[in-house]
């Protein structure tokens, strides 16, 4: 269930005709790669909403077991502050998939690494919920990543730095 002020603000955004988009992540160590990505993502219309994997689902994407380094708690509010987010919102979900139907955002926006025209759910640049956006006639985008930036990236360095 949204929580109710996401609720209020989606309701609000809608009777004003915004657009609304909606990404999501693990923003596990904040970085350039992830700023300019959800400054990307947030020209593609008016309200930006960005899910945030909570802790468990961090640690089920297999990302390494020292993941997530920061809580859920500070990585939504961390999200949240910046200028291109309207809202973060914690999901515990494997995908964003519930979240995206209970949103029924107008973009769904994915990072390069997936691909907008992909159907296959099974095939890992698939965008999960691409089918709710299109259902309701709205629009499936990916932008291209920066290179040389991500969270994994950074950990190694660290790593190698000991």
């Amino acid at each position: 269930m949204l929580q109710n002020s996401l609720e209020k603000f989606l309701d609000s955004c809608r009777e004003s005709g915004k657009k609304i988009v909606f990404t999501n992540g693990v923003f596990d160590i904040l970085h350039v790669g992830h700023v300019t990505y959800l400054e990307k993502a947030a020209e593609h219309g008016d309200v930006l909403i960005v899910g945030v994997n909570d802790d468990d689902s961090v640690r089920r994407l297999n990302k390494g077991p020292e993941r997530p380094i920061n809580p859920e708690d500070a990585r939504a509010k961390i999200i949240a502050s910046l200028k291109s987010v309207d809202h973060a919102v914690i999901f515990g979900e494997d995908t964003p998939y519930e979240l995206i139907q209970l949103i029924q955002p107008d973009v769904l926006v994915k990072g390069g690494d997936y691909d907008p025209d992909c159907t296959d759910g099974s095939d890992k640049r698939y965008m999960v919920g691409s089918d709710v956006v299109r259902a309701k006639g709205g629009t499936v985008a990916s932008i291209p990543l920066v290179e040389g930036f991500s969270t994994t990236g950074i950990v190694s360095k660290m790593r190698a730095a000991k």
